[in-house]
């Protein structure tokens, strides 16, 4: 597979955009608003050009700054899908993919199963359908390089499921090096090979999905991934085990080695929920007591708040245990699955 190489800087408004990645496969990047991430891609694409920098597909190099080379945008192979997909309202599906193409679009309508679609007009359209259009635009160019600015953005949450699984099959199975952005780390690991965690224009992590989850590099990391927070401060325990205490007076294990203020990192799905706290043997166990503050249906799982946790549980748990009418309730998770990070 051919290899998109860049490093660049380039100045924003509030901070400096500095990268270097070599993308194989598929990369996200991910992280709040106005972190840089879409500068990323209108540099690559060529809308944009850095005063430092170089950008390459294998050994064909569109742009370095030394040598004064700089490609214009139509003349580097890159399939470009904005975010809110750009299609011309004027014209029809077959005219839209046909923009730009290097030949007979026939067979991408029907690979993206939009050919009854052919003469419809954008408007007509379902936002996955709309989608669907605009990457088989994109492929229509032939490009060397896919460029996916918030691909799952424009979608209601009843689509974005669906399509999600769609853009992965597909991404598998096209073989390009693929760059997207997102500010949703659940689309980012779906899609990507590797996500990168980028935050005022500096790249905070790089890893495999599973990877930033199992070892976030600090709390900024780990709180976007989806964990739970929390502060305290830690010291050495009996065994291997650390001792933390909480901001709120609790005490919590970790198996991680750690010493001073640290935040401490727990996954909602490994939380476990009960109306009642069973004293246990095992010191490694960690109980935190708490009001539930809600109470919330994310898919065919439940979400609930217990004092300063989230934790996830089955529809039927939360049914059996009553959570919906409030009250007291414990969270227990296992030392091993509780990760310190530094502030």
């Amino acid at each position: 597979m051919a290899a998109l190489s860049f490093d660049f800087a380039l100045p924003l408004r509030r901070f400096e955009l500095g990268l270097a990645l070599e993308v194989g496969g598929t990369v996200a990047l991910v992280g709040p608003s106005g972190a840089g991430k879409t500068s990323v891609l209108r540099v690559v694409a060529g809308l944009v050009r850095p005063p430092h920098g170089r950008v390459a597909l294998d050994g064909e190099t569109w742009l370095d700054t030394d040598e004064r080379i700089c490609l214009p945008p139509e003349e580097r192979r890159v399939g470009l899908v904005f975010q809110d997909y750009a299609l011309f309202p004027h014209l029809t599906v077959r005219r839209n993919v046909a923009y730009g193409a290097c030949g007979p679009v026939d067979e991408l309508l029907e690979r993206f199963r939009i050919e009854h679609l052919a003469e419809v007009h954008p408007g007509e359209l379902s936002g996955g359908e709309r989608q669907r259009v605009a990457l088989a635009r994109a492929l229509a160019r032939a490009p060397g390089v896919l460029l996916l600015d918030e691909p799952l953005a424009a979608l209601d949450a009843h689509t974005k499921a669906a399509v999600r699984a769609e853009l992965a099959e597909l991404l598998r199975s096209l073989g390009l090096p693929t760059l997207l952005v997102t500010h949703d780390y659940e689309d980012a690991a779906s899609l990507a090979d590797e996500v990168g965690v980028l935050v005022d224009g500096t790249l905070r992590q790089l890893a495999t999905p599973a990877e930033l989850v199992a070892r976030p590099c600090d709390a900024f990391v780990a709180s976007f991934t989806g964990a739970n927070l929390l502060h305290g401060r830690a010291r050495r325990g009996e065994g291997a085990l650390t001792v933390v205490r909480l901001k709120g007076g609790d005490e919590v294990f970790s198996t991680d080695e750690a010493e001073g203020e640290v935040g401490v990192v727990v996954y909602p799905w490994e939380i476990a929920v009960a109306r009642a706290h069973v004293v246990n043997a095992d010191s490694a166990l960690n109980v935190v007591r708490g009001e539930i503050g809600s109470v919330v249906e994310v898919a065919n799982r439940v979400r609930v708040r217990i004092g300063a946790v989230t934790a996830e549980v089955t529809a039927a748990s939360a049914e059996r245990l009553e959570l919906g009418r409030g009250g007291v309730a414990y969270a227990t998770f296992k030392a091993t699955g509780t990760r310190l990070v530094p502030l």
